[in-house]
């Protein structure tokens, strides 16, 4: 529950600090005292937005405290998981600079509106005049059901499973495209790999058949060529291999003497040997030369062919081909793969859709079981604001696929008058009618204490006499599960609150200032009195203050 507020230069507020406590707290005030001041400023620590033109002095820093008691509302989790440090006695403070710019921080730590304002739903409802509008909302009204129902777990569990399955669908939807692009390379994708794949390339093998085929073509000079070397080196009648045994045995012979003549026929033998090995290498190269028209007809096609397909895909070597084929075969497995991958997600979509169909159903029972037990409390309570003909009834119409919030559509059905055929709420309800019926439906929400702190801002609008009264009575036994604060000028609203602060101004050195004071037992005597009266207070309107704060 809020516990303190602490305000400071804030549109008509210089400086304002105000304790709550539990309970009905009413707050009272002339019209323009300022009033909703106090409320906007209450507003901006629970997420609202701001801008530099809610500063009283231009020049100064705008701040917001608010102090919360949270302890025994399950605020731990949130906590937790925004990486806040948990205090039962938590403190939300918004500034806002003279440069526009807002800063945000729970218990000292700075974080974003988004989180301020999902703490702020979870700890104050403030209930406006303009909020009866929404009560024609099919939202509000499934969540009014849902609330009572007590179906948030339901509603999260469900709601997993919900986003789980729309994102498994846009998946999908995504994987299909995928697949529809990728079947159409499909087959060009295959047709190219078969073509590469019947050419069966080795690595290497356009460089080892264009030196083939090279030889082939050339294959009488070079057998000329060959023979002619191998005539010189060894079968002329006078011959390289010949001469050079003469010189080795010549050298052979002066290695006795002294001087480099053992050198010289060292080398003569060893250039001796290279030469007869190299004669005998031309010789086994001889053999291997032949003139093979045929096996030049079958390198020249197969040539033509690597050629072909390296012209064909702008590549050059064996090696390019290859790495083409090969990501030619990983394009068409992941293709492969993608349809695969679409049948497992096609079967974890229907394993979602069975999991959600039977949370929906389970979520639907649950409203379904409360509706009555709404409709009686909402028409026992209309019977108490005055309105005994009224007939309140919930229609729940089914969706035939799940939504965000299930399958059931909630519908207010609503008449002020016997005899007259219900029709949906937002319709034909006045504004007053709406009024009750918006505080008959938050009474009842009140009893499953869901939140610390819930504000009515005139919400008494349009109702006067007895029935003030009875909303009186209404708003103390609500105040019985939560702590209630209720801006009213009703005086009979005001004597049934257990605290009454008065929201006045003051004047000080030329300019205007909002305040508010906690009135003491003779002070809402007086107060109260001056709702009663019209101009000056009366012997009365006294009286009938004390009647009122005395039924309390």
């Amino acid at each position: 529950m809020l516990t303190h507020l602490k305000v400071e230069n804030f549109a008509l507020i210089k400086e304002l600090e105000i304790d709550f406590s539990t309970g009905f707290t009413a707050i009272t005030g002339e019209t323009g005292a300022g009033k909703s001041i106090i409320l906007g400023a209450l507003s901006l620590i629970l997420g609202q937005r701001a801008d530099s033109q809610s500063l009283m002095m231009p020049d100064k820093k705008c701040s917001i405290e608010g102090t919360f008691k949270i302890e025994g509302y399950d605020l731990e989790l949130f906590f937790e998981a925004n990486d806040l440090d948990f205090d039962t006695q938590t403190i939300i403070r918004r500034e806002i600079t003279p440069q526009g710019k807002s800063r945000a921080f729970i218990n000292d730590t700075p974080v974003n509106l988004t989180i301020v304002k999902e703490l702020g739903e979870r700890l104050i409802n403030i209930h406006s005049q303009h909020e009866t509008l929404t009560l024609g909302d099919s939202g509000f009204q499934l969540a009014i059901i849902d609330a009572v129902a007590g179906n948030q777990q339901l509603r999260e569990e469900y709601k997993v499973l919900f986003d789980s399955h729309q994102t498994m669908r846009r998946k999908l939807a995504s994987l299909l495209d995928k697949e529809k692009k990728s079947k159409a390379d499909q087959d060009y994708y295959k047709f190219q790999l078969d073509e590469l794949l019947s050419v069966n390339l080795k690595e290497g093998e356009k460089e080892v058949l264009e030196s083939e085929i090279e030889i082939l073509n050339n294959a009488g000079q070079i057998m000329n060529g060959l023979a002619r070397s191998t005539a010189l080196l060894s079968e002329n009648e006078i011959n390289i291999l010949d001469a050079l045994t003469e010189i080795n045995s010549i050298f052979s012979g002066l290695s006795a003497f002294k001087g480099d003549f053992e050198e010289i026929k060292l080398r003569v033998e060893s250039n001796l040997i290279d030469l007869k090995d190299l004669s005998q290498h031309i010789v086994r190269l001889t053999d291997h030369v032949v003139v093979d028209p045929e096996q030049v007809e079958l390198i020249s096609r197969r040539l033509d062919m690597i050629y072909r397909l390296e012209q064909k895909h702008r590549l050059s070597g064996s090696a390019s081909l290859l790495e083409l084929q090969e990501e030619l075969t990983q394009k068409l497995a992941k293709i492969s793969s993608l349809e695969d991958e679409i049948t497992n997600i096609s079967q974890d979509i229907d394993d979602l859709y069975k999991g959600l169909i039977k949370k929906s159903k389970d979520l639907s029972d649950s409203r379904i079981s409360v509706i009555p037990r709404v409709s009686d409390e909402v028409r026992h309570t209309l019977t108490m604001l005055g309105m005994p003909s009224a007939v309140f009834k919930i229609r729940c119409d089914k969706s035939e696929e799940p939504t965000n919030t299930g399958i059931d559509k909630i519908v207010f059905l609503f008449s002020a008058n016997r005899g007259v055929e219900p029709g949906e709420i937002g319709r034909i309800a006045s504004g007053g009618e709406l009024s009750r019926v918006m505080l008959a439906i938050k009474s009842l929400v009140s009893q499953r204490k869901l939140l610390p702190t819930l504000i009515f801002d005139e919400i008494d609008t349009g109702v006067s006499g007895d029935i003030a009264g009875k909303v009186g009575v209404i708003m103390r036994r609500m105040a019985n599960n939560l702590q209630l604060i209720a801006i009213t000028h009703l005086p009979q609203i005001a004597g049934m609150s257990d605290n009454q602060y008065l929201v006045y101004k003051i004047q000080d050195d030329g300019a205007t200032y909002t305040s508010i004071k906690k009135l003491n037992d003779q002070e809402r005597v007086l107060e109260i009195a001056k709702m009663l009266s019209n101009e000056k207070v009366t012997d009365a309107a006294l009286a009938t203050a004390k009647e009122l704060l005395s039924n309390n």
